[in-house]
Order: C-alpha cells, then structure tokens, then sequence
C-alpha cells in the first residue's frame, strides 16, 4: 500500500510546476518593486465629502483624519508585509523545484545503474 503522500507526489504535474516556476518568482518580484517605498505617516489621503445636515466640528474633522490616516498606514504596511511574505514563498518555491529536480535525476541515475548492476550480475551467474 503506497503512502498517500508518494501518490500525491506522482499525481503533480512537475514538469508544468518546473516550468512555471520563473514565472511566479518573476510576478512576485514585479509585485514587490510596485510596492511603494514611502514611510508611514507621510502618505497622503484623499478629501472626502460629508453631507451638509451633518457637519461635524473641527476637532471631530482633525480626530477623524487622525484614525483615517492611522488606518491606512497600517494597511499599506500590512500590504507591504503580504507582498514580501509573497516573494519569500515564490523564492522558495523555486528552490523547491529545482531541489526536486534534482533528486529527479539522481533517482534516475540510481535506478539505471541499479538496473545495469542487476543486468551485470545476471551475465556473471549466467556464465558460471
């Protein structure tokens, strides 16, 4: 009974996973340099509107802008924070490949000589 994980490891597509591979390393790059390189706290923020019933006093304006702006630096360091956990996991994802493609062919090295061992001995009792 094989093991699941050796029958998952049969179901991949490596070949398309092998080829893939720059790719995704590539658009994770691509994805890092647009990342803007601003320090939080000087990022600007768009006006917005309040409707004229409800206008709120000057201080209820500076607190709102406060949260708001607080707010978004926190998020655009959240957004800079998943784009380099991105293109951690895409680097490491191509080391994985070609780690993989590595043990690849060892395995089929192994498996010829192991064969061509076999093929040798059974000339040797052959002959004997």
């Amino acid at each position: 009974m094989p093991l699941p994980w050796l029958a998952a490891l049969k179901v991949i597509p490596w070949g398309d996973v092998i080829e893939h591979a720059p790719s995704v390393l590539k658009a994770a790059r691509k994805l890092m340099d647009r990342q803007p390189q601003t320090p939080p706290g000087q990022a600007g923020t768009p006006a917005t509107q309040t409707p004229v019933s409800a206008v709120p006093s000057l201080g209820e304006l500076k607190n709102a802008l406060i949260a708001a702006q607080g707010q978004i630096d926190r998020q655009a360091q959240a957004q800079r924070e998943l784009a380099e956990t991105l293109a951690e996991l895409a680097e490491q994802n191509a080391r994985l490949v070609s780690a993989v493609e590595v043990l690849r062919v060892r395995t089929r090295v192994l498996v010829w000589g192991g064969a061509a061992m076999l093929l040798w001995l059974a000339v040797l009792t052959w002959k004997a």
